[in-house]
């Protein structure tokens, strides 16, 4: 049985992976928590458990980017329950809830790949995969000939080829 990973954080507000010798950000402990690697994040002062504030910090970063998944009446709620509710009871209900959520989500993608044969999941993102880089693709020719075109606007006229000569 492998022990947790230690991630220590400094005073410095840094964090320190003492498996990968490196300092990681809040999306290497994101990265960590999508693949399932068992670790503790430890206050280098005190030696205290700070595990939760830093995935909190991580949820935080999520929810400002794109889409937020949870609600300002969602969020408003959770603040209101820390005076009204059992914290155990609340806790369990939302981890029971969210397990229950993970576990209908996976089912309906099996049933949607089963149904239409491939999974629609990974094709949309295979398909915006290849848009980037065509789009990428795309860029790099016009930027390509935005130069092209720049630097024949600095060649003295005499040097053009006679297709550029402005008439």
């Amino acid at each position: 049985m492998k022990s947790a990973r230690i991630i220590t954080k400094y005073v410095n507000r840094r964090l320190y992976d003492t498996v990968e010798s490196r300092y990681v950000t809040l999306a290497d402990i994101r990265r960590l928590v999508v693949e399932k690697v068992d670790f503790l994040v430890r206050d280098r002062k005190s030696g205290e458990d700070i595990t939760r504030s830093i995935l909190l910090q991580v949820i935080t970063e999520q929810e400002q980017q794109g889409d937020a998944v949870m609600s300002r009446d969602f969020l408003s709620q959770v603040i209101c329950s820390y005076d009204k509710v059992i914290p155990e009871f609340a806790s369990d209900y939302l981890e029971e809830s969210m397990a229950f959520f993970m576990t209908q989500q996976q089912n309906l993608r099996r049933q949607i790949c089963r149904v239409v044969g491939l999974d629609p999941f990974a094709a949309v993102a295979d398909m915006a995969q290849k848009n980037f880089s065509r789009w990428k693709s795309l860029q790099e020719e016009v930027l390509s000939r935005f130069s092209e075109l720049k630097l024949l606007d600095d060649l003295p006229a005499d040097d053009l080829p006679a297709e550029h000569h402005k008439a």
